[in-house]
């Protein structure tokens, strides 16, 4: 059971797959546990994340341990179909195509979930979204999910403070081991993987604005200062604005930045960060992009609306003419351009990422009856265990706290 663009191409995605399943050997080693443990058998398992090779490695993953899987994509523009055909000749019910508009892609969020899911894995909380909203009737079924990303904790925060979230989940983006890795350095190459192969143009000497300053935007300007940008952010967060001046970047609200940048990127997970009248105040030829979830944060219908002329430049580069004669360039339609125009984070980084979630869901399906419905953060014991295999595959050794030591950190004593 599945639906895909050309079940023909599966060949080649199968390679893609293999090359990272090569260069995972954490999910490796968690497949032989799984393998001999089964903690899946008998569950069904709902899966929305970007369908590419490195997930397709945590999809194979999840079926090794028995689970009865059904994925699909969480964003139309990064599944890759080639990828998704060799899923499905292997055998997983896998509903994903490159492209889909609206209507199609809640769709097949919907056939996922239709089986009625006992654990629900989430990159954004779509899965989350749809079950609460529109079939709350297989909620009963499910004993947790887990949520891969900021966007979708945001979202699932909002759920539990207005009372309504019914199920708990992990959060597995929260986990030391996700968002020190992932979210920094997975994201701070992946964006500029994807934004270099798609323009072709040098960073270096550009003037380049970074929108938000958490983990993931730390990891965007390290890199962009790596590659000679000048870099500009923007805050709302005194904190972290403060934190970004300390790193050695001028920091200053989006109207003044729109004025002196080259290349806008935003990485806040809110809407409307680069709106009508930023537009109006930039350069010929500013280029912008976005790195968060949803394709909300650049301002796309607006952009559109004031556009007198709209042309595309070249594969997902979209330029707009404005009345001032100016051009503005759109990457990927403002939908996430590390994987809209690449191929998403490093494997070595999504091994971490998807360790967490595999053990995490393994959790739950241990805690068959105990968790109320909230959010919880990743166990500790997930996340030194990740860590320390990770050390191990490195060849990195460290210390252990003598017994006097921990003592000592224990005691107030003098």
């Amino acid at each position: 059971m599945y639906r895909v663009n050309d079940i023909s191409i599966a060949g080649a995605g199968e390679k893609k797959i293999e090359w990272a399943r090569r260069n995972m050997p954490l999910l490796r080693g968690i497949e032989t546990d799984f393998i001999r443990t089964k903690p899946f058998a008998g569950l069904k398992i709902a899966l929305s994340v970007h369908i590419e090779a490195k997930t397709a490695c945590l999809c194979r993953l999840l079926t090794a341990g028995g689970a009865e899987l059904y994925a699909t994509g969480c964003n139309p523009l990064s599944t890759q179909d080639d990828v998704a055909a060799a899923l499905a000749a292997g055998g997983i019910s896998v509903f994903a195509r490159h492209g889909v508009d609206e209507r199609e892609y809640l769709r097949d969020l919907e056939s996922v979930l239709r089986p009625g899911p006992n654990i629900v894995i989430d990159d954004g909380g779509d899965l989350a979204g749809m079950l609460h909203q529109k079939m709350p009737e297989l909620i009963d079924g499910i004993l947790g999910g887990c949520e891969e990303t900021t966007t979708g904790i945001t979202r699932l925060r909002s759920m539990e403070r207005d009372g309504i979230l019914r199920y708990p989940v992990i959060m597995v983006n929260n986990a030391r081991c996700k968002y020190l890795f992932d979210n920094r350095y997975g994201t701070g190459q992946s964006v500029w993987d994807g934004i270099n192969r798609t323009t072709n143009l040098v960073v270096a000497g550009k003037n380049v604005v970074i929108a938000g300053y958490g983990w993931c935007g730390k990891g965007v300007a390290m890199r962009a200062k790596g590659l000679g940008a000048n870099v500009v952010v923007t805050e709302v967060d005194p904190v972290k604005a403060l934190e970004a001046v300390m790193d050695g970047f001028r920091v200053m609200p989006m109207e003044k930045a729109a004025e002196i940048g080259d290349l806008f990127i935003t990485v806040t997970g809110c809407k409307n960060v680069i709106c009508e009248s930023a537009f109006k105040k930039m350069k010929n030829g500013a280029i912008l992009s976005n790195a968060g979830h949803f394709n909300v944060e650049v301002d796309v219908d607006a952009l559109e609306e004031i556009a007198v002329r709209k042309e595309e430049q070249r594969p997902n580069i979209m330029g707009y003419l404005l009345d001032n004669g100016n051009w503005i360039y759109l990457l990927a339609e403002g939908r996430l351009v590390n994987l809209a125009s690449g191929d998403g984070h490093p494997v070595e980084i999504m091994d971490m990422s998807f360790a967490i979630q595999a053990l995490s869901a393994e959790s739950l399906a241990k805690k068959t009856g105990r968790l109320t419905p909230k959010l919880y953060p990743v166990p500790e014991e997930i996340d030194l265990d990740v860590a320390r295999r990770k050390l191990d595959i490195l060849g990195a050794e460290i210390d252990t706290l003598s017994d006097e030591q921990k003592h000592y950190l224990d005691n107030w004593l003098l």
